[in-house]
């Protein structure tokens, strides 16, 4: 039986160059490939996507693998920037990584990979399914159809709330060697194995700003006009700010607001009003019950009605409440108060350790 073949994402961090070393010593044919997703500038920040992509041809240099590079930028523009700055225009709170992983990682360079009848593409993500890879790849081990994508051992850095929106098909071809590893373990094996990102800093917020604020970014596309800071409780200005789009909910920083500590906790686009409180309480009291809509579900259908857990952010707790989904839009009710979620934000669904999917706050 010959060997499966591996197409391994390379960002030039650690994680992903980890990956491929792990893959290669546990006998699968890997090559390497660097996705070239966004390479503009942004004011107040150089794109390092030079500095990754040779990292990550270092490395496969290093590992004496095959190494190409995949252009999915117009893609990306429109798959994962546009569609920030048309949520941001319109007052939500979105999470490109979420859209990337779907349209890009999980579907164009999948569908690259399987044009180029690679066996399996995997990547350096936090998140595990039933099949450990690294193993052995004897034919028997190989996975089944209908795998489940499960929480990471490391429940710090498992992102599987950013990889809800895959598919089965795709967890099924999707390998995540990392998944029983935590941070820690994997810098030593990049140190171990003498690779050239073993003490590569971990790349920081949103990977096409970078360094730059999403204020200056968003400036690129969006034109906005100053407007008025309001006291919620009692409708006094209190100050000035230069567009509602900068501002989201439960933002502290940035505000030029004496006295507080103030907390924006809500806004009206049409009106250009950013909404203050003194008072965390309408924040962390919202309202129990959340409506999501462009849900998505691994297994291609909602789950059943029931309890399950949920989470509103990366490394947010993981919450019980009661779900009701019904085709794209779905409910979910939190049995004990919750901190307000955020249009845009994506409520994302457990049962136990498997990721069901999950939806978009209204």
């Amino acid at each position: 039986m010959s060997k499966p073949n591996v197409l391994v994402g390379m960002s030039g961090g650690v994680d992903s160059s980890v990956s491929a070393a792990l893959l290669l010593e546990a006998g699968f044919n890997v090559t390497g490939a660097y996705m070239k997703n966004w390479t503009l500038d942004v004011p107040g920040a150089r794109c390092p996507w030079a500095d990754d992509l040779a990292f990550a041809k270092r490395t496969a240099v290093r590992l004496g693998i095959d190494f190409r590079v995949y252009d999915f930028q117009e893609a990306y523009k429109r798959d994962v920037v546009d569609y920030m700055v048309a949520e941001y225009a319109a007052g939500r709170t979105p999470n490109p990584d979420v859209m990337c992983n779907q349209d890009v990682k999980f579907g164009l360079f999948l569908q690259a990979a399987e044009e180029e009848n690679f066996d399996f593409i995997a990547t350096g993500h936090y998140a595990r399914t039933e099949w450990n890879a690294l193993e052995g790849t004897d034919a028997l081990a190989l996975p089944q159809p209908d795998r489940h994508l499960l929480r990471a051992a490391d429940t710090h850095k498992d992102q599987t709330y950013f990889l809800y929106r895959m598919t089965q098909h795709a967890i099924d071809r999707t390998i995540f060697p990392l998944g029983n590893f935590t941070k820690p373990q994997v810098r030593e094996l990049a140190a171990e194995r003498n690779l050239p990102s073993a003490n590569k800093p971990d790349s920081q917020g949103i990977c096409f700003v970078g360094e730059a604020s999403i204020r200056h970014f968003l400036r690129m596309y969006v034109e906005t006009k100053p407007g008025d800071i309001i006291h919620a409780e009692t409708g006094k200005k209190l100050g000035a700010h230069e567009g509602a789009i900068y501002y989201t909910l439960g933002q502290r920083k940035g505000l030029n607001l004496s006295g507080g500590p103030w907390y924006v906790v809500g806004k009206d686009m049409d009106a250009n009003v950013v909404l203050v409180s003194e008072s965390k309480e309408s924040l962390e009291r919202g309202e129990r019950e959340v409506a999501l809509d462009r849900t998505s579900w691994v297994a291609g259908s909602a789950p059943a009605p029931g309890r399950y857990l949920a989470r509103t952010r990366h490394t947010g707790q993981l919450t019980w409440g009661n779900l009701e989904a019904h085709d794209s839009e779905a409910t979910f009710t939190f049995e004990e108060e919750h901190e307000r979620v955020a249009a845009g934000q994506s409520v994302v669904l457990y049962d136990g350790d498997i990721c069901l999917g999950g939806g978009i706050a209204r």
